[in-house]
């Protein structure tokens, strides 16, 4: 059974950040929507030029009233390494999001197949949340790759507003 259900309250969320704030959903205040990217750590390559196209597309999805969190497993020390080798200055960067945690919000766990991973961390997923905390909608990956792409989903963004296209997938 999934625990996170379109147009159902998603779990609590509640992560530390680089920038020393604790950062927490319910505390969330966005004109339309929050959108959290769960990503797999400093190891990963394609995480890496994801988390870079975010952050080159922030204004765009500030301008449609979007606040974004971006969050791994990562260890604060490996968090701070990534916001400072990656070209991610604007993004907030949660860490230490347990696996546990991870797991209530429906994400895949992997172990890790070499030196470079770590011992356990959850694969992608992104999540774009209402400001009352239901959940509008969820793209869950398994592997790194085939991840929703920005501009596409910032289109969609923008149909869902003029329409007040509603939440599918609930049933």
């Amino acid at each position: 059974m999934k625990n996170v259900l379109p147009r159902k309250e998603v779990p609590e969320l509640l992560v530390d950040t680089v920038n020393g704030m604790t950062w927490n959903l319910r505390d969330q205040q966005p004109k339309n929507f929050t959108l959290v990217v769960f990503y797999r750590g400093l190891h990963c390559p394609v995480c890496k030029s994801y988390l870079e196209e975010l952050n080159s597309k922030i204004e765009r999805f500030r301008d449609k009233g979007v606040n974004v969190i971006c969050i791994s497993s990562n260890t604060g020390s490996l968090a701070e390494k990534t916001a400072t080798k990656w070209d991610i200055e604007k993004l907030t960067i949660g860490f230490d999001f347990s696996i546990e945690n991870a797991r209530k919000w429906d994400l895949y766990i992997s172990e890790g197949i070499n030196e470079k991973e770590p011992e356990r961390f959850f694969e992608p997923g992104l999540f774009l949340i209402k400001p009352d905390n239901t959940l509008y909608a969820a793209s869950i990956q398994s592997m790194p790759f085939a991840r929703p792409k920005f501009d596409e989903l910032l289109k969609s963004i923008t149909f869902i507003l003029n329409e007040k296209y509603p939440a599918r997938g609930e049933a």
